[in-house]
């Protein structure tokens, strides 16, 4: 099955309802209401400064996602991730990009690559190295792109992914990710607290 299939399946099933296309990623993901691991570990962001996600927390809530720059899920999505980095901001949210990969078994995951593309991007919002994968093995994340939004107390209240069509931004039709970042914004929890996360497989690093 290619990308462009399985997209089309996931799309069919989240616009049916399917219940499949809605669950959780796994079981090992982090359970909602719960606050974020290792929320004080420094990592490297493009500007060379060590961030944590403590240290982006917002007052109103704050966004984790993990990703990456070779995968053609998080390539799709980029724009749509930088547009709401930047733009939720404003409204009190804090944004901290986290890519786990292991450059090694892809270089364009590479820090001067993700340099790069958060430039192009016009990137505002961190993005960070995740060096040993650490942090995403404490979050229990699986794929790239993969969204933890925590409400403003620090509890986890949405999981999964962005929206419904990674290839092409004008045939959308259920906005996951803003709607949760909506609900947040205004106290709220979300009418839809967990989808099913689209995307590659993160490149852990080697335990060591």
């Amino acid at each position: 099955m290619n990308l462009a299939q399985i997209s089309i399946g996931f799309s069919l099933a989240v616009a049916l309802g399917t219940p499949a296309a809605l669950a959780a990623e796994g079981s090992g993901a982090l359970a909602l209401g719960t606050k974020a691991p290792m929320a004080t570990a420094r990592m490297k962001n493009v500007d060379g400064k060590m961030v944590s996600i403590a240290d982006v927390a917002g007052r109103a809530g704050t966004l984790v996602i993990f990703t990456c720059n070779h995968c053609p899920f998080a390539k799709g999505w980029e724009h749509r991730i930088a547009d709401i980095s930047n733009s939720y901001a404003k409204k009190g949210i804090g944004v901290i990009l986290i890519n786990a990969n292991d450059p090694a078994k892809y270089s364009e995951d590479g820090w001067a690559e993700m340099q790069a593309r958060a430039k192009a991007l016009g990137l505002q919002a961190p993005y960070v190295v995740d060096e040993t994968s650490a942090v995403a093995r404490a979050f229990g994340a699986s794929v790239t792109p993969e969204a933890f939004l925590f409400d403003k107390s620090g509890k986890l209240a949405y999981h999964g992914t962005v929206d419904d069509n990674h290839q092409d931004a004008g045939k959308v039709q259920k906005r996951f990710l803003t709607d949760a970042l909506d609900a947040v914004v205004a106290g709220k929890p979300p009418t839809l607290p967990e989808t099913k996360s689209l995307g590659c497989g993160i490149k852990f690093h080697s335990n060591s």
